[in-house]
């Protein structure tokens, strides 16, 4: 019997920024195909006829929508297609998924340092060239390669 205590595995390299970068852009493509979908869905069942109509509800039906593709691919296999692209994987310290409240609470911290940049900027200072909502929350981007 051996009395040495198992090591915990090494925890995976995280993806490079020129990686997380494309696959961001592979998933603005595929989100347009969504969020057309999702409008559509919306204008038929509201018989909204322009854009104005119903802005702030269409903003936060396309909020919930956008947010409900995010967190049901991050739970179910922790990957959207374009980071199964891209080889990267969204996990929990433990290297498992992250439970739900974390994907949720990933998605809406997520938008104020994507839209500012923040939160690319951020990795050049994290040591392990994380997102600070994944910081915050626990989460974290590896590579799958």
């Amino acid at each position: 019997m051996n009395d040495t205590p198992s090591a915990s595995p090494a925890p995976q390299a995280a993806p490079g920024r020129w990686r997380r970068f494309a696959c961001m852009m592979y998933e603005a493509i595929l989100l347009f195909g969504v969020v057309f979908v999702a409008d559509y869905l919306f204008d038929t069942l509201t018989q909204s006829r322009h854009a104005l109509m119903l802005r702030h509800e269409r903003q936060a039906w396309l909020f919930c929508v956008i947010g409900l593709y995010f967190v049901l691919c991050w739970r179910l296999g922790g990957q959207t297609l374009p980071m199964k692209t891209w080889h990267i994987r969204l996990t929990d310290a433990s290297g498992g998924r992250p439970p739900l409240w974390k994907a949720v609470l990933r998605y809406i911290l997520a938008w104020p340092f994507t839209l500012t940049g923040l939160g690319f900027v951020w990795t050049f200072f994290d040591r392990d060239r994380q997102f600070p909502h994944d910081r915050l929350l626990g989460t974290r981007l590896i590579s799958t390669r």
